[in-house]
């Protein structure tokens, strides 16, 4: 498969998931990029379009940490970042959009760890 294809597909399928997840003010999107290197997630309000919270394996509080360790727990880790950002901002409940992408690996880890810092999906 070349890149092309694969990015159409990815993009077809990031398109297919957006119309059914759409996040509110009471329970806001949790959307999850992630590239060869690093991952990132973001808590957005579709309603206003802002970031209510984010993390990501270059955020100042983790990023040692990242470094040395694995992809799937560097994941873990901006998960359990994000969870903790979002009980700042007192979000409790969030949808999660996986952005296209297959439920396993990384962005699988990295919604274990927002649920085990406590946000509700």
């Amino acid at each position: 498969m070349s890149t092309d294809k694969t990015t159409a597909a990815w993009k077809r399928r990031k398109l297919r998931v957006r119309k059914k997840v759409n996040g509110t003010i009471e329970r806001p999107r949790m959307t999850i990029f992630k590239s060869n290197k690093h991952i990132y997630a973001q808590v957005i309000d579709d309603v206003s379009g802002k970031t209510l919270a984010s993390a990501s394996t270059q955020s100042a509080e983790i990023r040692e940490q990242a470094l040395s360790a694995k992809k799937t727990e560097a994941a873990s880790l901006v998960g359990g970042l994000v969870a903790k950002r979002c009980a700042d901002a007192k979000i409790e409940a969030v949808v999660f959009d996986r952005n296209g992408y297959k439920y396993t690996g990384r962005i699988a880890a990295v919604a274990a760890a927002a649920r085990e810092g406590g946000l509700k999906f």
